[in-house]
């Protein structure tokens, strides 16, 4: 049976309401803070998992990270490659203003403690065909690549955040790079309309499958066997909170994949868990179950 591993950042995610971003030098009153389990990797595990899929999550928290082991679990996550080491955990500090956008100041903490050895403890345990899900918010994400590559797993980057390092990263060994257009222009080096940015990155990736998302003009698909770009657009909802779209997007997306085979259907089913997200407040806890996901009926924005 296939196995999905999200090898990723466990964050608390410090949530703070504000009337709006906060502008250089200035101070503002926050109406409320909320206190979340967070980070792209958590959120991406527990959207696989929501998805249906067997989902395994390695990384590390510090001493306070039990809450976050404890939400993966109630998710249906299996926590065994996950290590407390000591210090702080991953932690996040989110303004969320009234529309729903926010802006996020990450501080990486445990997330920056993977070692060696707990990459080949972890990977032994999966096979060829095996899923392995990556960010960029964890330390060792090269080893990881190139060891998971050797077994013949389906590599998948979240390339998040961009910065120098990612950039000369073993990227030639991933299968499917799911990013949105900041992120594909960054790593592209111009600025370009997303189909055509889309094709840059194809070229520059040409064993890869690539997905592009778009915000709110939806998502991209290009397959690296027929160059067809597929589009979906986003569904019609009221955004109150934006912040784990993208994750539940991505994890929706690879389950519903690695389930069908049919990229147009893992982009629609993908699409609608991430417009179930953004309708409600905070990160992990939003993330919808498969059977809310199909239940729900919508429709796409005009």
């Amino acid at each position: 049976m296939m196995k999905a591993l999200c090898f990723g950042s466990l964050n608390i995610d410090y949530v703070y309401d504000v009337p709006h971003i906060l502008r250089p030098g200035e101070t503002l009153a926050s109406t409320n803070r909320t206190i979340y389990p967070g980070g792209k990797g958590l959120n991406q595990s527990i959207a696989l998992a929501k998805a249906g899929i067997r989902t395994f999550h390695a990384g590390s928290i510090g001493e306070e990270g039990e809450l976050l082991l404890e939400m993966l679990q109630e998710s249906g996550v299996d926590t065994r490659f996950v290590r407390m080491v000591e210090g702080l955990s991953g932690h996040t500090v989110i303004q969320r203003e009234t529309s729903g956008q926010n802006n996020i100041i990450l501080y990486g903490g445990s997330n920056q403690a993977i070692t060696e050895e707990q990459i080949e403890e972890t990977l032994r345990y999966f096979s060829s065909g095996d899923y392995l899900l990556l960010q960029n918010e964890i330390n060792l994400i090269p080893s990881i690549i190139t060891k998971a590559a050797e077994i013949g797993m389906i590599i998948v980057l979240n390339p998040s955040p961009i910065d120098q390092k990612l950039l000369a990263y073993p990227l030639e060994l991933v299968d499917i790079f799911i990013l949105n257009e900041i992120e594909a222009m960054d790593i592209v080096g111009s600025e370009l309309p997303p189909k055509e940015l889309l094709r840059t990155l194809s070229s520059k990736f040409p064993e890869a499958k690539i997905v592009l998302t778009l915000g709110e003009e939806g998502a991209l698909h290009l397959d690296r066997e027929d160059g067809k770009i597929l589009e979906h657009g986003i569904f019609d909802v009221d955004v109150v909170d934006t912040t784990a779209a993208g994750d539940t997007f991505t994890g929706y997306f690879i389950a519903t994949l690695a389930k069908t085979n049919d990229p147009q259907e893992a982009l629609r089913v993908a699409s609608l868990a991430a417009a179930l997200v953004v309708s409600r407040p905070g990160a992990a806890p939003s993330i919808p179950a498969e059977e809310e996901v199909f239940s729900i009926n919508l429709h796409l924005k005009e």
